[in-house]
């Protein structure tokens, strides 16, 4: 009995080396970025049994067999209609200027969605203004309503919502809602999606999370685009969820949620439209590919290019942090960023600090409390060097600072729904507009100046003396930063 004990220990250890070795060698050969694999190789060294199992669950970029070859099938048609933008008399590379050629370039080559002009923008920057003005434009709708987003979330203004859309729909609006199944849940558990599909809208849940589904599928892919796209000619996109935040994760202790959406009119509205176009078939197998934008000579202007620029996993990987590089290192006077979960990779990290390093004015702006423990402390690592290097961290206290946005030398601005962290560049599925219109930046500047002036603008000498256990914690987050 002495002997088989020996054996069977043997056999463990062996066993137990071998899946080490096999998982340790497989995170190598997937060539991602050296901290992303080494925070990978810690946790499996640290936690063997748990390490190994999350890794096989949510280590690498597993769409799931089904939707994998959907989205195969897919390209050809939706690659062939973005290709038609390149036709239309909204294509004008002529017209762009210095800051975004680049952006623009990388965006044809890598996405083929190019640039587009006659665009009409608007910024809205409170909640309140956000969801009256959405209600206007639904009681407006003509023909269709599509929504997507992560978060949906009952109360308020954000009922008020779901009662136009019944309306909507009840008066023969072809309404479709598409929404991330684990942001939505408590959404998905209330009495709304019920009365909608009783009213004739039809509601979908994307990426649904379930015990089984683990094993086929990565766990923790979330579709975090938020999309309105009414009458294919009204698009709304930015930072905002569905909800109202008078009502919604009141028991966080961050304040209420502070956003912006865009309102936008004109050539890239259909580009928003064919986005949740992909999202829906992707879901449904159903296609619905808008018809392309109409041309309006009289809306033209020289200075209102947009591009729309979507990511996450089918798409071309690493596709947002390229173009937040473009813009980084392109920067001649000053770069303002906000985002509410600020985890930067390696290159981002570089880019901002050398940014500042040869002059150029950086601000960032981030929540002064953030509702994730762990992203807060994986965030304040980075503190050190960014202040030593001159970068400006300004810590919003008027709520939890959501929004999601980038200005550069007050002529280009990127926003949308992308976060400064490895989960929003790498593994959501994000939407970000880049946008070349000098009025929208600088009215974008000024409500990050707004944001500013409601902060604590933080020491770099203070901050060097907070205590050890501090520096610690932040030290063993900051291992592990590369998979937050």
């Amino acid at each position: 009995m002495v002997e088989l004990y020996k054996i069977l220990t043997i056999i463990s250890v062996l066993a137990y080396w071998l899946i080490i070795a096999g998982i340790t060698a497989r995170i190598v050969y997937k060539r991602r970025s050296v901290g992303v694999s080494l925070a990978w190789m810690m946790l499996i060294y640290v936690i063997p049994i748990l390490g190994v199992v999350l890794y096989l669950l949510v280590g690498e970029m597993n769409l799931g067999k089904k939707r994998a070859v959907r989205a195969k099938e897919m390209y050809t048609p939706y690659r062939k209609w973005f290709s038609r933008l390149f036709t239309t008399h909204q294509f004008r590379p002529q017209n762009v200027n210095d800051y975004t050629i680049n952006i623009s370039q990388l965006c044809e080559n890598r996405l083929g969605i190019p640039t587009l002009s006659n665009n009409q923008l608007t910024l809205k920057s409170s909640p309140e203004t956000i969801l009256t003005t959405l209600l206007q434009d639904i009681q407006q709708a003509q023909t269709s309503i599509h929504f997507e987003f992560y978060i949906w979330y009952p109360g308020g203004l954000a009922d008020q919502v779901a009662q136009a859309l019944i309306d909507a729909a009840e008066r023969g609006i072809a309404v479709k809602i598409l929404l991330d199944a684990a942001g939505s849940r408590t959404f998905f558990k209330s009495q709304w999606p019920k009365q909608m599909r009783d009213g004739g809208i039809i509601i979908v849940s994307a990426l649904s999370v379930s015990p089984i589904r683990m094993f086929f599928r990565r766990l923790d892919l979330r579709l975090h685009r938020k999309i309105v796209v009414i009458d294919n000619q009204i698009g709304y996109t930015g930072s905002m969820n569905l909800v109202d935040p008078k009502y919604f994760n009141q028991s966080a202790g961050v304040g209420e949620w502070v956003d912006v959406m865009v309102r936008i009119t004109g050539s890239n509205v259909p580009v928003l439209n064919c986005i949740f176009a992909w999202d829906w078939e992707t879901e449904t197998d159903q296609r619905i590919l808008p018809e392309p934008p109409d041309y309006h000579p009289d809306g033209h202007k020289k200075s209102d290019m947009v591009q729309v620029i979507p990511s996450g996993p089918g798409m071309p990987e690493d596709m947002i942090q390229q173009v937040l590089l473009l813009s980084i290192y392109q920067a001649k006077h000053s770069i303002t960023i906000t985002s509410p979960y600020f985890v930067p990779s390696e290159n981002l990290l570089f880019a901002l600090t050398a940014a500042s390093l040869r002059g150029v004015q950086v601000n960032l702006i981030i929540p002064d409390k953030n509702d994730s423990l762990m992203v807060e402390w994986a965030s304040r690592s980075f503190f050190g060097e960014l202040l030593n290097s001159g970068v400006n961290i300004h810590r919003f206290c008027g709520g939890f600072l959501h929004t999601k946005s980038v200005v550069v030398d007050l002529h280009h601005c990127l926003i949308g729904t992308v976060n400064l962290d490895m989960r929003s560049l790498w593994l959501n599925f994000e939407v970000t507009l880049s946008v070349e219109n000098l009025e929208f930046t600088q009215s974008l500047s000024q409500v990050q100046h707004q944001y500013m002036a409601n902060s604590i603008k933080m020491d770099a000498r203070e901050w060097r003396k907070r205590p050890l256990f501090k520096r610690l914690v932040e030290q063993f987050f900051y291992f592990f930063s590369p998979l937050l």
